[in-house]
């Protein structure tokens, strides 16, 4: 049977824009007299999805639509999206500090956040009194919580200024001593947005040993939100992905992971920039993969208001924690001179034979200019995933050559990379 300490069931959040609440007297009569009459409220019916990168034609947004998913307790779990996706606002739903358009909420235990710096704390108090003030407001009694007090303290590395008002702390300190609270107080529910990302690193790493030692030591439940995929990584169990206020994906942490970092875009060979040179990319592939061992052949389209002498074109391949793997870019490999005149556009192919990658998902960032200097950079330009080729015995070596096709003049150029000098 699951132990099941939190359940989220078709939560929403709906606002107005630019209004606090519904804005009008009128609205509010409206919402009243559906809701006397038994009705659905109306407003419900309207606004938009949560894009931000949109202007839109409604004053009404959902911030969050039809969110379910349910928490074991023990359980670490890894909220994650872009920016705007819904994030934040689903954790002050499901911390009472805000409340459902639509849905509830049903918890087993009590909750402590640490949703933005200095939240729950009064500047004017002192460490000390803080610390009693959330314990209290989580339900403890002094005696629980000064029983608590020297290891909240010790934690934090705030003892200097423990006795010191807490407007007078850093960001910083603010978050350690936030975060130690939350953490030593014993809820059952620990609820954390990004606000670690504002400690040190050491602090980062010791927080992030802490919340381990909560759930897998103490069966506690953690919800976790980061931009740090690395932390969410070694933190969590389970993973959600948000996106426009809606739940996209649910599943373990390397799924969810990838899932987030290779979404829609993945599925797309074909990638348009607004950029000032290069225009658009093309990765032949089969439905975004690729076999090991397999051909690999990118097309990169440019156009330029002044002239490019020495046209360069320059590829490095990632993996999905940014590591490279491989760079090609043909002013190392003794090509300074690829095109004897100036050039304003035209299509770079680069092609790789036999790419022996090893099976997993991989970045491409674009890097295009003269013999000389960079004049643009795209990172993650194209993105796409290496597959098992069953045929083929995989082996992590890289034997390639390249040719080069500049605009609309072919030029063969062949190299083996293997009996080239590396400048």
């Amino acid at each position: 049977m699951k132990d099941i300490i939190l359940k989220a069931e078709n939560i929403s959040k709906q606002y107005r824009l630019g209004q606090v609440g519904t804005g009008t007297l009128s609205h509010d009569l409206n919402r009243w007299w559906h809701e006397v009459r038994g009705k659905e409220n109306p407003y419900l019916k309207i606004g938009e999805i949560n894009d931000r990168s949109t202007k839109g034609d409604s004053d009404y947004v959902w911030a969050l639509q039809d969110i379910n998913f349910e928490v074991e307790r023990g359980e670490v779990l890894g909220i994650i999206g872009k920016n705007g996706a819904g994030k934040s606002t689903l954790l002050k739903i499901l911390s009472k500090v805000t409340a459902p358009t639509t849905g509830s909420i049903k918890s087993r235990g009590r909750i402590a956040s640490l949703l933005e710096v200095g939240t729950g704390f009064n500047g004017e108090m002192t460490g000390r009194e803080n610390i009693f003030l959330n314990g209290a407001i989580l339900g403890m009694t002094k005696r629980e919580i000064a029983s608590k007090l020297d290891e909240i303290i010790a934690f934090s590395g705030c003892e200097r200024y423990i006795d010191t008002p807490v407007k007078r702390y850093s960001s910083g300190m603010t978050v350690r001593l936030a975060f130690a609270v939350a953490a030593f107080l014993e809820p059952e529910i620990l609820v954390i947005d990004e606000v670690l990302a504002v400690g040190d690193a050491e602090f980062q790493k010791k927080a992030i040993g802490k919340m381990q030692d909560i759930s897998r030591g103490e069966g506690r439940t953690v919800l976790f939100v980061s931009h740090n995929m690395a932390a969410v990584r070694s933190l969590c169990t389970r993973g959600i992905v948000m996106e426009n206020g809606k739940l996209v994906f649910e599943g373990g942490i390397e799924e969810t992971l990838e899932f987030y970092q290779f979404d829609s875009e993945f599925e797309n060979e074909t990638q348009y920039f607004g950029s000032r040179i290069i225009k658009k990319a093309i990765l032949h592939t089969t439905n975004g993969t690729i076999k090991y061992n397999n051909n690999f052949r990118l097309e990169v389209y440019f156009e330029a208001k002044n002239s490019i002498t020495n046209l360069v074109l320059g590829i490095v391949i990632k993996d999905l924690n940014d590591v490279e793997l491989i760079g090609i870019n043909n002013r190392h490999y003794h090509q300074e001179k690829i095109n004897s005149s100036n050039v304003f556009n035209g299509k770079i192919s680069v092609y790789i034979e036999n790419l022996k990658l090893l099976p997993g998902l991989y970045k491409i960032d674009l890097y295009m200019g003269d013999s000389t200097t960079d004049i643009e950079i795209i990172n993650e330009a194209i993105k796409f995933t290496v597959t098992e080729n069953f045929e083929e015995k995989v082996v992590n070596s890289l034997n390639m050559s390249i040719n080069k096709v500049f605009h609309d003049e072919v030029v063969w150029q062949y190299y083996n990379i293997n009996n080239l000098d590396n400048d």
